[in-house]
């Protein structure tokens, strides 16, 4: 009989670590910055204002992660980052939901995040209607050429403003696979930081953004 308990014990934990974390945010204060996360800016303009709040629409109701202030600075990335996960491959995904923007209407992951000014994110745009995968590199954005296709500013997807989607970025070693509402859009591979880091979201500008579900899987 305590064979099978301790089996069990250890099923369950490793079934645990397998699901990985999910922060969907309702066990939050309403109006507050999310637990267990820390805000940073990169780039000019005011740092982000990241609040939770409820939404009827959100995916795992009643709660959501809203990025609301609309600075319209065009080099302005507002992150909040999650502080209980460290790793380096991992598999990320984040549902999201454009709310506004004229300058743009982004939502991103951020992963293998060092700093505020070193880290990879890849962004869906409603603006655009395009995903792309960058580096931050001493707080300078450049985006990063596809596998097999070249520099094409990443790749142009449907990103409907006023809905909600689902962006995911696997990362192993070198190579980051992008996923967008789940269709594969591209790889990129690249070795600018092969460290473990931290996992976090991201808007530009002038983007008010709504976030839920964050998952993320190590692999």
């Amino acid at each position: 009989m305590l064979n099978k308990v301790v089996f069990l014990s250890v099923f369950l934990a490793l079934t645990a670590t397998l699901a990985g974390q999910v922060v969907n945010f309702d066990g939050n204060d309403e109006g507050k910055p999310p637990k267990g996360f820390i805000l940073g800016l990169t780039g000019q303009g005011k740092p982000g204002i990241w609040v939770v709040r409820k939404d009827p629409t959100a995916p795992s109701a009643p709660n959501v992660l809203a990025q609301m202030d609309a600075d319209p600075v065009s080099y302005r990335f507002p992150l909040c980052v999650y502080e209980g996960f460290t790793g380096r491959d991992v598999d990320v995904s984040v549902r999201y939901k454009p709310v506004s923007g004229s300058e743009d209407q982004a939502a991103g992951i951020a992963w293998r995040y060092q700093d505020q000014n070193n880290y990879y994110i890849v962004r869906a745009n409603a603006n655009e209607n395009n995903v792309v995968l960058y580096k931050v590199e001493k707080g300078r954005r450049t985006d990063l050429p596809l596998v097999g296709k070249g520099r094409t500013y990443g790749a142009k997807a449907p990103i409907p403003s006023g809905e909600w989607g689902t962006l995911r970025v696997v990362a192993a070693g070198s190579r980051f696979e992008v996923y967008s509402n789940g269709v594969k859009l591209f790889e990129v591979e690249d070795a600018t930081f092969p460290m473990a880091g931290k996992v976090g979201l991201w808007t530009k500008a002038d983007s008010v953004t709504l976030f839920d579900d964050l998952t993320i899987n190590q692999k």
